[in-house]
C-alpha cells in the first residue's frame, strides 16, 4: 500500500516535468519549421530571377527552360518546399554566386568568426554588467546604481556602427592601443595553421605568442563594441530585477534577524534573480550572433555578418538564405536553451 502511494506520489511529480518537456520540443520543431518555411518563402519572393542568374541574361527561351527545370521550379510550391528540406537535411545551401562555393562551405568557414567574437564580447558584458548591476542594487541611488543606468542607456541609444568607427579613431589611428581592422596582420594570416577557425586557439597552438599577442590586439576592441550593446541589457535588466526583488518579506525578515546587506543580497535574493539572468545572458548572446553584421562590417571581421552583408550588396540569393537561416536557427535553440534553463534554475521546481 505504501509503495502504492509512493509510486504514484512519484508519477504526480515526473509528469508535469514530461508534460512539460514534451511540449517544449514539440514547440522548437514547429518554430524550426515555420523559419524553414520562412526562408523558403524569402527565396521565392526575392526579385532576383535564380534561372537568369545561372543561364545568364542572353540565354535562350529553350536554355532557361530547362534551367528552370533543372532547378525544379516548375513543380508545385509543395513539392519544392519538400525538395528544399532535402537539401538541406543533406547539408546542401545551395551554391553562393559571390564565391562559386557552395553555401554551407562558406559558413562553416566563417561561422568560427562570428562565435569568436559574440562569446568574448559576452563573456565581457556578463562579467561587467553582473558586477555592475549588483552594485547598484547594492547601494540604490549611489553613484555606482548612476554609473549603471547611465551605461544602459548608452548601450541602447548609440549606433554600434557609430561606437566602431569611433573607436578605430581613437584606439586605432591615434593613441594605436588597438590593431585595427581583420583578425590577424598580414604577416600572420598566411602563416597561421587553421585547425579550429578560433584565431586565439589557433595562434595559441602555432607556440607563436607574437602572433597570439596580436590576435588579442585585434580581438579586444570589437569585442568592447559589440559588449556593450549585451552589457546594456543585463546590466538594467538584472538591476531592475534585483531591486524588485529586494521589496519582498523574506529580505525584511533576514534584515529584521540581522543578515548584512551583502549576504542578503549574495545569499538570498540572487539565487532567486538566477532564472532571469539566464534568459538575459542567452537571449542576449543570441543577439550578438545575429547583431554582429554592422561591428564585422565596420572592423572587416572575416564573419557570417560580413558576409551576408557582401552577399546582400551582390544579390546573392542562396547566400543570404543560408546566413539568414543558421542565425535564425541559433536564436531558436538559444532561445529554447533558456527556456529550459530557467526551469532547471528555478528554486520553486
Amino acid at each position: 500500500m505504501a509503495q502504492s502511494a509512493s509510486e504514484a506520489g512519484f508519477a504526480r511529480h515526473i509528469w508535469p516535468r514530461l508534460s512539460r518537456l514534451v511540449t517544449s520540443l514539440l514547440s522548437l520543431l514547429v518554430t524550426l519549421l515555420g523559419l524553414l518555411a520562412f526562408t523558403f518563402m524569402l527565396s521565392h519572393l526575392s526579385p532576383v530571377d535564380p534561372v537568369q542568374q545561372i543561364a545568364g541574361d542572353h540565354a535562350s527561351e529553350a536554355t532557361y527552360a530547362q534551367v528552370r527545370h533543372e532547378l525544379g521550379l516548375d513543380q508545385p510550391v509543395l513539392v519544392q518546399f519538400w525538395r528544399y528540406l532535402e537539401h538541406l537535411a543533406r547539408g546542401d545551401l545551395g551554391l553562393s554566386q559571390l564565391t562559386s562555393q557552395p553555401v554551407a562551405n562558406d559558413l562553416m568557414q566563417t561561422f568560427p568568426a562570428t562565435i569568436e567574437l559574440a562569446t568574448c564580447s559576452m563573456i565581457f558584458a556578463a562579467l561587467f554588467g553582473v558586477s555592475l548591476a549588483l552594485l547598484a542594487a547594492w547601494k540604490p541611488g549611489s553613484v555606482i546604481d548612476n554609473v549603471a543606468r547611465f551605461v544602459s542607456l548608452l548601450g541602447y541609444s548609440v549606433p554600434v556602427f557609430w561606437l566602431g568607427l569611433l573607436g578605430l579613431l581613437l584606439f586605432y589611428a591615434v593613441l594605436h592601443w588597438s590593431a585595427g581592422p581583420g583578425r590577424l596582420d598580414d604577416l600572420y594570416v598566411y602563416t597561421l595553421e587553421p585547425k579550429t577557425g578560433f584565431v586565439l586557439i589557433d595562434s595559441w597552438l602555432s607556440g607563436d605568442r607574437e602572433m597570439f599577442r596580436n590576435a588579442i590586439a585585434h580581438l579586444w576592441l570589437p569585442v568592447v563594441i559589440l559588449g556593450l550593446l549585451a552589457m546594456a541589457g543585463i546590466t538594467r535588466l538584472l538591476r531592475a530585477a534585483l531591486l524588485e526583488e529586494s521589496s519582498k518579506e523574506y529580505v525584511t525578515l533576514a534584515r529584521a534577524k540581522g543578515a548584512g546587506r551583502g549576504r542578503i543580497l549574495l545569499r538570498h535574493i540572487f539565487p532567486n534573480v538566477l532564472g532571469t539572468l539566464v534568459t538575459v545572458i542567452a537571449l542576449s548572446y543570441a543577439t550578438l550572433l545575429e547583431g554582429s553584421v554592422l561591428t564585422e562590417t565596420v572592423f572587416a571581421w572575416p564573419g557570417v555578418g560580413r558576409y551576408m552583408t557582401n552577399a546582400l550588396f551582390s544579390a546573392d540569393v542562396p547566400a543570404i538564405l543560408g546566413s539568414t537561416l543558421l542565425i535564425g536557427a541559433c536564436f531558436i535553440l538559444l532561445n529554447a536553451l533558456a527556456d529550459a534553463l530557467t526551469w532547471l534554475t528555478d528554486p520553486r521546481t
